[in-house]
């Protein structure tokens, strides 16, 4: 293989994997909201808070662990106020999660002039973790193999997923809890509660991949950065059918379109970058058309749950 096929290959491959792992995060996140009821279409939002967070408190301490720890407790504030409006006082949950999105969009905005005005100061380099010998591997081994722990935790984070939906008590209460909550209710569970702590693991799992965007992937902050990426995790958790390993796979397919303009630029092919940034949404559109009415959704998504109502 020659050096040039190598290097495209490695900046593709490693590109995918930062722009795709905010995507399983917050993908992940959200096929939890939505199997318990909760349509958290506040993801962007979430993701958004998390990357300020993330990147002001690593910025501010130094340390890029304690950044992703701030993300990840933005996202879960904000995921906060979805589970009192519309888990706890049964608020329509698409008019709230645009008004968190709205909301959140114009706050980081605001914080972000006010303490750095128009300057966009950066991170040092992200540490890595190699996993050796595995890491010494030719080609595949630097890409997948000597990442940050983000990673290893968001691909862990699939496996774990996968299941506690097939084998546990607790994948039971969120499939029934998203179908059949009021059966749920007379079996003696909780619903609020299943609902509140899947709509906050969400917000937690949407900051860290807002985190991991700012902090690792671009190491700096920009207003609106998120572009969509919400958005993006909300149709891949809808069409995965609540299976995260194609949540995986979406998430580094959309990722890997995101990537094309470094790894074009790195093979000389000079391709306007708008037609690169379309083709996420692109892409996702035609999913959409091919896979759209196959998807499988909960029967009470969306719905509030009233104790007591048939």
């Amino acid at each position: 293989m020659s050096l040039f096929t190598e290097s495209f290959i490695t900046t593709l491959f490693l590109g995918a994997i930062a722009a795709g792992m905010p995507l399983l995060l917050a993908g992940l996140g959200e096929q939890l909201s939505e199997k318990a009821g909760v349509l958290n279409i506040g993801l962007e939002g979430m993701m958004l808070a998390g990357a300020y967070a993330g990147f002001v408190v690593a910025w501010s301490t130094g340390s890029m662990g304690l950044g992703f720890v701030g993300g990840a407790a933005a996202g879960a504030l904000v995921a906060s106020l979805m589970v009192l409006f519309c888990v706890r006082l049964g608020l329509n949950q698409i008019v709230i999660g645009i008004a968190l999105t709205l909301l959140v969009e114009g706050l980081t905005a605001l914080l972000h002039y006010v303490q750095f005005s128009r300057s966009y100061p950066r991170l040092d380099g992200i540490t890595t973790w190699p996993i050796w010998p595995l890491s010494r591997i030719p080609l595949i081994g630097p890409i997948l193999f000597d990442q940050n722990l983000v990673v290893y935790f968001g691909l862990a984070l699939v496996a774990g997923f996968a299941w506690i939906y097939r084998m546990t008590h607790l994948g039971s209460a969120l499939q029934a809890a998203g179908d059949k909550p009021a059966a749920l209710d007379v079996a003696g569970v909780d619903v609020f509660r299943i609902r509140s702590l899947a709509v906050l693991t969400t917000g937690a799992l949407a900051g860290l991949g807002g985190a991991f965007m700012s902090v690792a992937a671009a190491g700096v902050f920009v207003p609106f950065m998120t572009h969509g990426n919400g958005f993006i995790a909300i149709v891949l958790a809808m069409l995965a059918r609540g299976r995260p390993l194609w949540v995986l796979g979406g998430a580094f397919l959309f990722g890997g379109c995101l990537s094309l303009t470094t790894a074009l630029q790195v093979a000389g092919v000079n391709v306007p970058t708008d037609v690169i940034q379309m083709l996420p949404f692109a892409t996702v559109m035609l999913v959409l058309l091919i896979a759209g009415r196959k998807a499988s959704l909960p029967q009470a998504l969306g719905e509030s749950f009233v104790r007591g109502a048939r």
